[in-house]
């Protein structure tokens, strides 16, 4: 049996380079919160909202949407968390695209809240 020859052509013309090619910016936002108002809480708040500023704004792919932080909120529900649904409200109105949090926990400890806005 003979092969056979196999010839390949590309489809679409070859692009520019990447170095030519402006990356869109994502609008970049950081949650925040501490469950009770006990002083060592109160530094890791401070500790979270200096930290996520910083990296957002070190960070040249995304621009600074906001720091969302509530202090001495629980998790286990979000209806008491203002900043928290005002974070969401923002979020489904297209204003932020990425949200940066110190865990799972401090976004939502309800799984139920937490799979809805995710969603």
């Amino acid at each position: 049996m003979k092969p056979r020859k196999i010839t390949v052509k590309p489809i679409l013309p070859p692009h520019e380079p990447a170095k030519n090619i402006k990356k869109k910016e994502l609008r970049a936002c950081a949650y925040c919160r501490v469950s009770t108002d006990q002083e060592e809480q109160l530094s890791s708040y401070q500790a979270q909202v200096d930290y996520y500023t910083d990296k957002i704004l070190q960070t040249p792919s995304w621009r600074f949407a906001g720091i969302y932080a509530d202090e001495g909120i629980s998790g286990t529900n979000t209806r008491h968390r203002t900043e928290f649904n005002r974070m969401i409200e923002d979020c489904m109105a297209g204003k932020i695209d990425i949200v940066l949090v110190k865990s799972v926990s401090r976004f939502a400890r309800n799984t139920v809240d937490s799979i809805r806005c995710i969603r």
